[in-house]
């Protein structure tokens, strides 16, 4: 006699499991937010996050549910405030302790450990004394993004379990493979820097003259002129007569036209299901008092593709 199976004790197909891969990209990451908010408003839940450099700071604050509180502060950051976050310190490995990022950071997260997130969370970082990508997903949650954000030679690095831990941008900008590592099958992933050798062309013959609007010299007014220590007396007189970028500015914007350039290997190799590519060659990389068009414009570039996924999602469920 044949045995009947009930319907009751059939295997139900297994919901894919959602994964948020957030790439690097200095103030450009506050891009997203908005793509953040795009997928809650499409109704897509999402499982697992992995996070590189300032990814890796939105992200862990996403799986801790304070993305809210930390958008009202990214939205309320003006020169002056975001002054505070820079303390310099010289002679170190770095132009800046982070410490004070830290402390920001520890405000908007619920824990300071990655076991109690109520999303599972990754970061990435690189031993720079061996090159080794490393993926932080256990221990102290505060340290991890500290590592993941020290671009060298502007953050101080972080000493972690014997390795000395820097931007994880270095090696993987858009983590996919973090993403799939902690369990995704399907991938959203977020590049942030595949238009700034564009953008930086564009802008090249704009240049002169323009040094005293840029970044560092709104730093410069805010922060350093008061400032009786030599080195950033120094740093200041470039930025008053230098007509080239400066030392800070051209430090990013090598790094980031670098990972620009490794993103594209690695997305031939580590396809996403979804890539978002937020337009943000007009934002400058440590514009951060610019939230809201950044967020703006995350959300804009990230609805249409979202809600096709949350489209293909549904009629792939049983039943649909």
């Amino acid at each position: 006699m044949k045995s009947r199976v009930s319907s009751s004790t059939k295997v139900r197909k297994r919901e894919p499991k959602i994964g948020l891969a957030l790439g690097s990209g200095s103030a450009r990451g506050l891009a997203h937010i908005g793509v953040i908010r795009a997928i809650e408003e499409s109704g897509i839940n999402v499982d697992v996050v992995a996070g590189s450099s300032i990814g890796a700071l939105i992200g862990a604050v996403y799986a801790s549910g304070r993305l809210d509180a930390i958008e009202r502060a990214f939205r309320s950051i003006d020169w002056r405030t975001l002054g505070l976050f820079f303390d310099p310190v010289f002679p170190k490995s770095g132009l800046i302790d982070g410490r004070k990022i830290a402390e920001f950071t520890r405000t908007h997260l619920t824990t300071r450990h990655f076991k109690q997130l109520p999303i599972p969370f990754c970061a990435v970082a690189v031993d720079i004394m061996s090159g080794e990508e490393v993926i932080l997903s256990d221990g102290d949650l505060i340290e991890a993004i500290r590592a993941s954000i020290s671009v060298p030679g502007i953050f101080t690095p972080v000493r972690h379990n014997a390795r000395i831990l820097v931007d994880g941008g270095l090696v993987d900008p858009v983590p996919v493979s973090a993403a799939r590592a902690l369990g995704a099958d399907v991938v959203i992933a977020v590049d942030l820097n595949h238009d700034i050798v564009i953008s930086r062309r564009h802008r090249r013959g704009a240049r002169r003259g323009h040094m005293k609007k840029t970044v560092l010299a709104k730093l410069d007014a805010r922060r350093l002129r008061s400032s009786s220590n030599p080195a950033l007396n120094r740093i200041r007189g470039w930025l008053d007569k230098e007509p080239l970028p400066g030392m800070v500015e051209t430090m990013l914007a090598s790094l980031y036209i670098m990972q620009a350039r490794i993103t594209e290997s690695r997305l031939q190799i580590e396809r996403p299901e979804v890539l978002i590519r937020p337009p943000l060659s007009s934002i400058h990389l440590l514009e951060f008092d610019r939230a809201d068009e950044i967020i703006a414009i995350g959300y804009r570039s990230a609805v249409g593709p979202i809600r096709e996924l949350a489209r293909r999602l549904r009629h792939s469920r049983p039943g649909a």
